[in-house]
């Protein structure tokens, strides 16, 4: 069983990768009644960024790169693959490489700034399990499909699209025809 020692050295990990205002809510948690669930969720923290990749030790994974670090804030996520390697010139954690979606727009690889990322209140997300990057990017199945008649009319094009589009209006919302139609043409 961890103790608030352990718990303590984590910090000294975790304060590099995490914010102020969520650092604070777990040392919360580490005095409350539930402060094992806290000392053990701060340590398996810290152990998972000790043992993460550093800079270009999974270059050339593509697709199945491990992201092993998930942040989180106002619609924007970023899967962190590997940390920066320290240096006696460059102590600290300043950036990473993964994968960013804004605003859940099509994500792209790049180096993410972990600093600007607490800076602007990004949160480490605690419950996130380490998963490829193809994992992440393949089609979740939660957005919604496409209406049957939708969808082959869109194969079909623009025209077919609107007249089957204008043919769901009519039968789900008839008074709200005229507007689509303007919206739609």
């Amino acid at each position: 069983m961890k103790t608030i020692k352990d718990a303590t050295k984590a910090v000294d990990t975790l304060r590099q990768f995490i914010g102020d205002s969520q650092l604070q809510c777990l040392a919360q948690g580490c005095r409350s009644e539930e402060r094992q669930y806290f000392i053990d969720k701060l340590c398996e923290m810290a152990a998972v960024i000790q043992a993460m990749p550093k800079t270009y030790d999974q270059d050339g994974l593509g697709d199945k790169a491990v992201a092993h670090l998930h942040y989180f804030s106002s619609g924007c996520d970023w899967w962190i693959t590997e940390k920066d390697k320290e240096t006696a010139d460059s102590p600290g954690q300043h950036q990473a490489f993964g994968l960013a979606s804004l605003n859940g727009d099509y994500p792209e690889l790049g180096y993410i700034s972990i600093v600007e990322l607490l800076e602007n209140g990004a949160e480490l997300d605690l419950h996130w399990t380490p998963q490829t990057l193809a994992e992440i990017t393949e089609p979740s199945g939660h957005a919604p499909e496409l209406d049957p008649p939708l969808a082959a009319a869109a194969k079909l094009g623009r025209a077919a699209l609107v007249e089957a589009a204008d043919n769901a209006v009519a039968l789900a919302a008839p008074s709200f025809l005229p507007s689509w139609r303007r919206i739609a043409l």
